[in-house]
Parts: C-alpha cells; sequence; structure tokens
C-alpha cells in the first residue's frame, strides 16, 4: 500500500475517534457501559496522564503509547486521535469550500515556528500544575475544549432539534422515539468555552492547524518528542520542481518548499503532503538505524502494513463492548405542589463546594479534573453543572452539585463510570457509593413553611433515601416539623432540591471539604403480625 493511500486510513480513523468521542459528549442516553467510555478515552493525552498520576496504573498509560507512536512515526495523535485536531480540519474544508479559486490554490502557506510563544505557553502550563494550579491545563487541554464545545453547544442544539422532531412524530401518532431531558444552561458557564471556541474557528478557518502549533500545550510537547521520531518525512530534492502543491495542501504550515525540508516538529502527520506530490518527492525514512553508512528506507509496502497496524488496532478497540442504543426516559421527582406565600428572611451561606461522589475532597478534584464536562452530560439528574470561578482560578470551569437544578440519584453512579481522569473515582459498587458523604444536611428553621406559615409540608423528608430528615411534632399544633440527623445524610440534595421555599432554603447541603463515610440508616422494624390471632386485613 503506498504512503499516499494511507491518507484515506488515517481520515477514516480521525473520523472514528471524532464520532465516538462527540457520541460520548452528547448523549442524553448514557448509551455506552464504563469499559467503552474508557476504551475510547483510553488514548487521549492528557486525561491518561492525569489519571496515571493519580492512580498510579498501566490500565491508565494510555499517554505512554502515544508517546512510543509519536518517537516512530510522529505527532499521530495530532493528526488521528485528538478530536479537537478533526474538528479545525473540519472548519479548514469547510473554508476552503467557500473559498474562490484563487484563495484555493493558496489555501495554506509556509510560516516560521512560532516556537518563543508555543513552548512558553507549554512551560508555564506544565510549571503552573506542578505549584498544584490545574487551570491552565484545562483551559488548553485539546480533549477538554471538544468536550466543553459538545457539552456547552452542540449538545443543547441538537437535543432541541431531537425534541421538536419527537413532538412531530407524536403528532403523527408516531411513539417510537422518548423527549429527552435537556440540560439547563448556566450562562456564565458559556464565556470561557465561546471564547475558546471562537479562537480556535478563527485560527482553524485560515490557517488549519495553527492552534496545534501555537496554543496548545499536548501540540508543543508531542512537536519536541517528534523531534526524535525514528521515521520522519524528508523532500527528496532532486524530485522536486518546488511546484508548490505540498505546501498549499499542508495544513501545519511545516513544508518549506524553498529550502525543502520539512519541520517535523509541526507537521501532524496529515500525510497531505504525499497525496498532493505528483512528483513522489516524499518518503518517510528510517533516521535512528543506518545500513551501509546512508539512511535506511523502509519498504513503502512494509510502512502501509505498520501504519495500518496501529490505526486498526485504535478504531477496532473503540468498537469493543457496544451495548444497544437508548434514549433516557427518567423523570426527576418534584416536590410537592406547595406554593409558600411569605418570601424567606435568612439568607443561605455555603462555605464549602460539594463536589460529587468519588472525587474524595475539593483539593483532590481540583487537583486532577480537566473540566471536559463528560460528567456533566452524563448526569442523569442534571445536578452537575459547569462553574465559572466558584472554586476560584484553580478549579477553572470545574463542575460542582449544583442542588437548584436537581439532586444526586441515590442509586446512580455515572459520573464515576465516565471520568477520564479518575477525578471521579469509580465505583466498585453501588452501596460504597451510597455510603459516600459529599456533605452534610442544616436546617434552618425559620424559613421553614412549617413555622413561617403554619401549614403542612414534609416534601424534604419524602424525598431524602437515607431518611437524614425525619418529620417530628410542632409546638402541638398537629404540624410536623424536619429534625435532621447530619450522621446519615449523605449530602445527596434531595431534601435541598424538594423543598418549596423562595428565595433562601429552608434546608440544604453544606459541602465537606473531605468526603468520609456516613452511618448506616436506623431502619425500624416492623411489628410482626401473629397470622393465627391477627389477620392482616
Amino acid at each position: 500500500m503506498k504512503i499516499a493511500k494511507l491518507k484515506k486510513v488515517r481520515v477514516g480513523v480521525s473520523l472514528i475517534f471524532f464520532a465516538f468521542i462527540f457520541f460520548l459528549f452528547i448523549d442524553y442516553g448514557n448509551t455506552f457501559d464504563k469499559p467503552v467510555v474508557q476504551t475510547v478515552l483510553y488514548l487521549q493525552f492528557v486525561p491518561s496522564l492525569i489519571k496515571f498520576l493519580n492512580v498510579l496504573s498501566l490500565t491508565s498509560a494510555g499517554f505512554i503509547i502515544i508517546i512510543l507512536l509519536t518517537l516512530l512515526l510522529g505527532r499521530v495523535y495530532c493528526s488521528s486521535v485528538c478530536p479537537l485536531g478533526t474538528f479545525q480540519d473540519i472548519i479548514a474544508r469547510v473554508s476552503w469550500k467557500f473559498s474562490s479559486k484563487k484563495e484555493k490554490k493558496q489555501f495554506f502557506n509556509y510560516s516560521r515556528p512560532k516556537n518563543l510563544l508555543r513552548f512558553g505557553i507549554l512551560g508555564i502550563t506544565v510549571f503552573s500544575y506542578l505549584l498544584g494550579a490545574n487551570f491552565l491545563l484545562a483551559l488548553l487541554d485539546p480533549y477538554s475544549n471538544f468536550g466543553r464545545f459538545s457539552v456547552s453547544f452542540a449538545q443543547p442544539a441538537l437535543g432541541m432539534i431531537y425534541n421538536t422532531a419527537t413532538g412531530i412524530f407524536e403528532k403523527m401518532n408516531i411513539y417510537w422515539f422518548y423527549p429527552a431531558e435537556l440540560r439547563d444552561v448556566i450562562i456564565a458557564s458559556l464565556i470561557i468555552p465561546f471564547l475558546m471556541l471562537g479562537l480556535v474557528v478563527a485560527l482553524s478557518f485560515k490557517k488549519g492547524r495553527l492552534f496545534c502549533n501555537t496554543v496548545c500545550p499536548v501540540g508543543a510537547l508531542l512537536g519536541v518528542l517528534s523531534k526524535f521520531s525514528i521515521y520522519k518525512i524528508f523532500i527528496e530534492t532532486e524530485a522536486c520542481n518546488s511546484c508548490g502543491l505540498c505546501v498549499f495542501s499542508c495544513k501545519a504550515g511545516c513544508i518549506d518548499d524553498t529550502n525543502k525540508k520539512v519541520d517535523f516538529t509541526r507537521c501532524v502527520t496529515c500525510l497531505n503532503c504525499f497525496s498532493a506530490c505528483n512528483k513522489d518527492a516524499f518518503h518517510y525514512r528510517n533516521t535512528w538505524f543506518n545500513s551501509v553508512g546512508s539512511q535506511a528506507i523502509p519498504s513503502e509496502a512494509d510502512l502501509g502494513k505498520r501504519n495500518f497496524m496501529f490505526n486498526s488496532i485504535f478504531f477496532l478497540t473503540g468498537l469493543m463492548g457496544l451495548n444497544s442504543f437508548r434514549f433516557r426516559n427518567d423523570s426527576i421527582p418534584a416536590a410537592r405542589q406547595i406554593i409558600p406565600v411569605k418570601p424567606t428572611t435568612i439568607p443561605v451561606i455555603k462555605e464549602c463546594m460539594v463536589t460529587p461522589p468519588g472525587s474524595e475532597s475539593i483539593y483532590n478534584f481540583n487537583k486532577y479534573c480537566t473540566a471536559c464536562g463528560l460528567c456533566v452530560s452524563a448526569c442523569r439528574s442534571n445536578v452537575l453543572q459547569p462553574t465559572f470561578l466558584e472554586y476560584g482560578w484553580s478549579g477553572l470551569m470545574q463542575p460542582r452539585m449544583d442542588y437548584s437544578f436537581g439532586y444526586c440519584n441515590y442509586d446512580c453512579k455515572i459520573c464515576g463510570d465516565v471520568c477520564p481522569t479518575q477525578a471521579i473515582s469509580y465505583f466498585e459498587n453501588l452501596k460504597e457509593k451510597q455510603f459516600t458523604q459529599i456533605g452534610k444536611v442544616n436546617f434552618v428553621k425559620e424559613n421553614c413553611i412549617v413555622h413561617t406559615e403554619k401549614t403542612e409540608c414534609g416534601a424534604c423528608s419524602e424525598h431524602c433515601p437515607t431518611k437524614a430528615v425525619d418529620m417530628v411534632p410542632y409546638e402541638n399544633t398537629g404540624l410536623v416539623i424536619p429534625e435532621v440527623d447530619d450522621e446519615i445524610c449523605v449530602g445527596c440534595g434531595a431534601c435541598e432540591y424538594a423543598c418549596p421555599t423562595m428565595p433562601y432554603k429552608a434546608i440544604y447541603v453544606e459541602g465537606n471539604p473531605e468526603h468520609i463515610i456516613a452511618l448506616e440508616p436506623k431502619i425500624e422494624k416492623l411489628e410482626e403480625i401473629d397470622p393465627e390471632k391477627d389477620f392482616p386485613f
């Protein structure tokens, strides 16, 4: 197989990775189980690296495979695995389609490397992470940026389109699909994703992979490693006639046809130059092993088989373990229809954010979360919401438990199943999650309508899965009022979500800086019935 023909394989692998990852972020139905999710995300560089630093396990060492492939063939991660790279290619392709004939002939041009900028960003990002500040890595990681673009913009847009189509089918008495539950959008959380999306689109529209070679720290790091790659792209000076076709097809702007050189630190191994050149001037050469004093050139057949083998492994592993497709139709139980007459007057001031079960602590969560948004997309109850600066700069855009939108389902642990960095740890069994206390319940009697309006409620107790909120007699009025036991509370927030008081809740969850184990709920034994004496009906 000629190398030029391998471009089709490369494009196919890129689209498969892009499609799978994009679907993970927009999927309302949590279609894929944990093994499939982890397989698809295994080769994403930053999540894999952070997960490895977190759990120190070779099962999370996908970044090592990427490093080895880079040392062998160059930046194949950027060309075939990174979803943001494929997204940039799509933008560039659209731009090319709408360009004039004159513009198409010179769509890409050689540009001098901006080493000070790209390596400066890489150095600052690494240095800040070593100091414990994760915000630059979360801001610039290509996988996380793609996730935020998908969750913030694509998922709501596609959800509205899907629900509109579902409504049309229902009017035609066709009930094949269920409406998807759309996630509420916090405007402040869209600011940074919107700015980053604008930057990526603007750079890609005319300059192809300029973002990869000037802003992206992963691209800069892999560029350094690719300088030592075994196989590199070279131009045969005798065959090259400086026609410029390769330059105009190079999305990285790294081919200098005047000096007949390729800047392999910026090359993303897209193979466009091989298909563009009609003089067969481009070759992959082995730069490590010499044969009889000259550089050995592998046969095209051997190199083709090698590339095909590696790329095939990538996308075939993404096809393992698929489940049947389904849309979620879970409904979140709403509070009882109790409408308060008087507004509450005691402000609720939370001193500690609530992080998802499995994150262990706020420090651990801020350290390992890259704010990709996959847990936000997968959350069935809408309680996980992206933030802006609620955690400060150290936790820029990282999600939090927001009980005004929903509460943590007692029988759900999907966020830990999908987290690619183990910022939210995977629970082996559901019971382990059900005893993890992420926060403690607090009751403000002065805000409760039982106290202020002398009317019955009890919505908080009805929704509490551990019965940490119990109803007790209130002042000989014949009413009952909440009484809380924070030792058996797990901080799920069902009580806070269900509480009807406005603007301040009468019951709320204060986050635990470090998660602890809740006590086992007390289970009242039912009175035994003697069937011989007491007939139960």
